[in-house]
């Protein structure tokens, strides 16, 4: 291939992969700002309100393992490929307006995301072996930011056209099948093998590693997630305004943006990831700290520590599943075990914290519950982040290993 050509497939590979990253949260995020208008539309109460996005959280997570398998038969780059269409009409049937497609187009969605975010960081693996941090924070941002243009735009996009609920939550469709047509090269060339996937769970099932790394990703996830469902609701408690609550949770996803910038770049030079998860670790007990000591003081402060503490936390998490197997294959079952387990825990975050809520009258132990999820974040962090000596693993058969 001339010199030409081969800038020409890079500019494609990267512009493909940004675009897929870009469609990581857009089919979750977008469906908040519309719900109470889901829910008057098909008469549907709050329990089946919520269960729209519940359905597609408990598939992140049980579906996860589907992926290794995928990539193994079809590789990864079909495998990437094959979700963004999966994602596109699950969308598309989500929004066909009657409640059994609504709940059946969010788990196939919800599948097709389960797919992409297990093997996104194998692909950076794959195509990117010597840039890890830095496309491991390209796609850590893309996946942020797609959820802040998602939920930031659906509701002008509504009143600025004149649409429902239907055509606004299956606009997230276009982005899908637009990353699709740009990954389609990578996909038409000879598959690379996802590797011997039985072989690669097994490995990574042996290794403890494999256990720090899925307790980290699963508690900073359980963080994230308290944040996102009850923040808004505990400023509006503290005597804020509706729509500034609102505009605080926004300030923390921007927030998160700077952090997934820039962590995963200089983490990913570094040999021990330790000093990273510690920092990302202690902003977000301090953010809770503020939301609880003084949520309607300084409540921006709060929310742009939070941001930068949890988006460092969500980036380090994955850059960690990269660089701690060997292989794409292993990182394929890496991020199978990490985020199947991960998601599965953080689902449960935000009904804890309800629960604790309604039972104490107040929100002082719910936050308190939350702080203590954030310490065992931060030794969940110390123990994924160190580098494995060397030899540790030698004896054993799995193939998570210090760097990669």
């Amino acid at each position: 291939m001339t010199d030409r050509g081969l800038r020409l497939s890079r500019a494609l590979l990267i512009a493909g992969f940004v675009l897929a990253s870009l469609n990581l949260r857009p089919a979750l995020a977008g469906v908040s700002p519309v719900l109470s208008e889901i829910m008057a539309d098909l008469g549907l109460s709050a329990a089946g309100g919520g269960a729209i996005t519940t359905v597609m959280v408990v598939c992140l997570g049980v579906l996860a393992p589907l992926a290794p398998l995928l990539a193994r038969r079809f590789g990864l780059d079909r495998t990437l490929l094959a979700g963004l269409l999966i994602l596109a009409a699950g969308v598309a049937l989500r929004a066909a307006g009657s409640v059994p497609a609504l709940y059946a187009g969010a788990a196939v969605a919800g599948t097709a995301i389960a797919i992409m975010n297990v093997v996104m960081p194998a692909v950076v693996k794959q195509h990117f072996p010597s840039q890890i941090g830095l496309f491991t924070s390209v796609y850590v941002s893309g996946l942020v930011l797609g959820a802040a243009v998602a939920s930031g735009l659906a509701v002008p996009l509504e009143r600025a056209g004149g649409y429902g609920w239907r055509e606004v939550t299956a606009m997230a469709a276009v982005p899908a099948v637009a990353a699709a047509v740009l990954w389609l090269p990578q996909a038409l060339r000879r598959p690379v093998p996802g590797g011997a996937a039985p072989r690669s769970f097994r490995a990574v099932l042996g290794s403890r590693v494999t256990w720090a790394v899925t307790a980290y990703m699963g508690l900073q996830s359980l963080t994230f997630y308290i944040v996102l469902a009850w923040v808004p609701t505990i400023l509006r408690d503290a005597g804020l305004p509706a729509d500034q609550a609102g505009y605080m949770l926004g300030l923390t996803n921007l927030a998160q943006i700077a952090a997934t910038l820039t962590v995963p770049v200089l983490a990913g030079r570094a040999r021990s990831q330790v000093p990273h998860v510690t920092v990302a670790a202690v902003l977000t007990i301090a953010g809770y700290v503020g939301v609880l000591a003084a949520p309607a003081t300084v409540p921006w402060l709060w929310m742009i520590v939070l941001g930068l503490g949890q988006g460092a936390s969500i980036a380090l998490a994955l850059l960690i599943i990269a660089l701690r197997a060997p292989d794409p294959a292993s990182v394929t079952a890496l991020s199978a075990v990490a985020q199947s387990a991960g998601y599965v825990l953080a689902a449960l975050g935000p009904f804890l914290i309800g629960v604790l809520r309604e039972s104490s009258g107040g929100w002082t132990l719910p936050l308190l519950a939350g702080l203590g999820a954030c310490g065992l974040q931060l030794a969940a962090g110390f123990l994924a982040g160190r580098p494995v000596a060397a030899g540790a693993e030698r004896a054993r058969p799995a193939t998570v290993t210090e760097q990669g």
